[in-house]
C-alpha cells in the first residue's frame, strides 16, 4: 500500500470530506461505471440509499445534495460551489436528473434518495448502496461504498476499510509506523519532508511536487480570504454568524490591535475562516478531513505571517511533514469521525499541523514525532457530536482551538530533545482503541453530547 500527499490533501466542497465530498465522488464512479460497460443509456431510474453516519447526519452534511451532484458528473474539485444549491433545487423541482450530464432520466427525492438514521453496512459507519434499473424496472447494476473519512472511498470489496488504498507503488523510503520513520530519517540522514519528498518521486517530479504543493496553499489561502469577506449567517437552521469578518476588522483596526497575544487571534481568525466556508459548502482543502480543515491552513498561516524567513520552500516541507504525520493516522487508525469520533478529525490534523511546524522552525526528525504525538495526545478522546447534524456547533471553534495548541505542541517539542515517554504510535493506538470504546452517539451521529444537549436546552 502506497500512499501520496496529495492523498490526505484534496481540494473539494464542505461541510464534511466524508458525508459530501465522499458521497460524490462514489455516486459518480456509480455512473461512470455504468457508461463504461455500455449500460447507461438502459437506465430510466436510480435509487441512492445512505446508511448509519451517511443517513442520520447526512441532511445537514449535504450528503443529499452531493449524491444529486455526484450522479450529474460534478466532481468535488471543479464543481460550482456558487450554483450547487441551485442546481440541486432545480433537480428537486423539475423531478428529473442528467447522469453524467448526458442522459436524463425521471428523479423522485422522497423514492429514490433514501437516509436510513438507524441502520448500517457492515464495514464502516458511512455505507451507500446505489441501483439502477431499466424501463422494465430490471436491476440493471447495484454497488455499496463507504466514504471512510477524507473523501476516500473504497467498494464493497475492501477489507478493512478504512486502511485501504489500492496502490501498490514502490516507494524509496515506504513506512508504516512512526518507529519506521524516524529509523530511515537517522539512517538515511534526512529530514521527514525529504523522506516524503522522495516517495512522492514515485508519482511526480519534484517540480511537480512543489507546484501542487504550493497550489494547494494557494487554495487554502483563498479559502480564508474568502472566510474574511462573507459575512451574515450559516446555512443549516442554527442561525450562527460567521465571526471572521468582524474578527479580522477588530484585528486591523480596532481594540485587539496591540494585544500582546494578537497572534493567538490571528490563529483564530485563519481557523474560522476555513471553516466557516466549509460550513456554508465552500471550496476548501481536505487536511486531512473537511471537518478540521482549518487546523493547517490556521498554522501554515501563522508560519508565513508570523515565522522569520518563512518561505516557499518552508511550505512545501510544512505540508509534506505533515502528510507523513497523517499518512500514520491513515494506516494504522481512522481520520473519520464516523469511526473514531472527531480525535481522528480534528486530532489527527492537529497532529499533522504540529509536526509540519516543528519541521520547519528548526526540529529534528525526533522533534517532529514529538511534536505530532503531543498534538494527538491531547485530543484523545475526543467526541463527534454536531449539533444539528451539521459541522458548525462546536466543530468551528475546535478548529480554532487546536490550532493554537499545534503551535504550542510544536514549541513545547521544540523546547525538548525529542526524547519522550509517549511515542506517536503508542499515541495513535490509544485513539484507535479509544475510537473502537467509544459509544456510536459520539461518532457523527448526533444522537449525543452537545448534539442533544444544546437541542434540549
Amino acid at each position: 500500500m502506497a500512499l501520496s500527499a496529495f492523498d490526505l490533501y484534496s481540494v473539494g466542497i464542505g461541510p464534511s470530506s466524508s458525508h459530501t465530498v465522499g458521497p460524490m465522488r462514489a455516486a459518480r464512479t456509480f455512473v461512470e461505471g455504468l457508461q463504461e460497460s455500455g449500460r447507461l443509456a438502459d437506465v430510466r431510474r436510480v435509487r441512492a440509499q445512505l446508511f448509519g453516519s451517511l443517513g442520520a447526519t447526512g441532511h445537514g452534511h449535504g450528503s443529499d445534495k452531493a449524491v444529486v451532484l455526484g450522479l450529474e458528473g460534478e466532481r468535488p474539485e471543479t464543481v460550482d460551489t456558487d450554483r450547487a444549491d441551485d442546481r440541486v433545487a432545480e433537480a428537486r423541482t423539475r423531478h428529473t436528473l442528467s447522469l453524467l450530464g448526458i442522459h436524463q432520466i425521471e428523479w423522485s427525492p422522497d423514492d429514490d434518495l433514501t437516509m436510513h438514521r438507524r441502520k448500517s453496512l457492515p464495514a464502516h459507519p458511512n455505507g451507500m448502496q446505489f441501483d439502477a434499473y431499466d424501463a422494465a424496472g430490471d436491476l440493471v447494476a447495484s454497488h455499496v461504498y463507504y466514504s471512510v473519512g477524507g473523501g476516500f472511498v473504497v467498494d464493497e470489496a475492501a477489507t478493512g476499510a478504512d486502511r485501504v488504498v489500492l496502490d501498490d507503488t514502490p516507494l524509496e523510503f515506504p513506512f508504516s509506523t512512526g518507529a519506521q520513520l524516524l529509523e530511515i530519517c537517522e539512517r538515511e540522514h534526512l529530514s521527514v519532508s525529504d523522506v516524503m519528498l522522495r516517495n512522492e518521486l514515485a508519482w511526480r517530479t519534484e517540480a511537480e511536487v512543489r507546484e501542487g504543493m504550493l497550489a494547494l496553499w494557494q487554495v487554502m489561502a483563498q479559502c480564508v480570504r474568502n472566510g474574511i469577506a462573507h459575512e451574515g449567517t450559516l446555512p443549516g437552521g442554527l442561525r450562527v454568524p460567521r465571526r471572521a469578518p468582524g474578527l479580522h476588522q477588530e484585528l486591523t483596526r480596532g481594540r485587539l490591535r496591540d494585544d500582546p497575544l494578537k497572534v493567538m487571534d490571528w490563529v483564530n481568525l485563519y481557523a474560522l475562516a476555513v471553516n466557516e466556508e466549509n460550513a456554508s459548502g465552500g471550496r476548501v482543502v481536505t487536511a486531512p478531513t473537511n471537518g478540521a480543515a482549518g487546523i493547517i491552513p490556521a498554522v501554515l498561516h501563522y508560519y508565513v505571517n508570523f515565522v522569520a524567513d518563512a518561505d516557499d520552500d518552508g511550505i512545501v516541507r510544512f505540508l509534506l511533514a505533515a502528510a507523513a504525520v497523517g499518512i500514520l493516522f491513515k494506516e494504522n487508525a481512522s481520520i473519520s469521525g464516523a469511526e473514531v469520533g472527531c480525535q481522528g478529525e480534528v486530532g489527527s490534523a492537529c497532529a499533522m499541523a504540529a509536526g509540519g511546524l516543528a519541521e520547519v522552525t528548526g526540529g529534528t526528525p525526533s522533534q517532529v514525532e514529538n511534536a505530532a504525538e503531543i498534538g494527538i495526545e491531547h485530543n484523545l478522546g475526543l467526541t463527534c457530536d454536531p449539533v444539528g447534524g451539521l459541522v458548525q456547533i462546536p466543530c468551528i471553534e475546535r478548529n480554532a482551538i487546536a490550532s493554537v495548541k499545534a503551535i504550542n505542541a510544536a514549541r513545547l517539542s521544540l523546547g525538548g530533545t525529542g526524547v519522550h515517554t509517549v511515542s506517536l504510535d503508542k499515541a495513535i493506538k490509544t485513539m484507535r482503541d479509544t475510537g473502537r470504546d467509544m459509544s456510536v452517539k459520539y461518532k457523527e451521529t448526533a444522537r449525543g453530547g452537545l448534539a442533544v444537549n444544546v437541542i434540549e436546552c
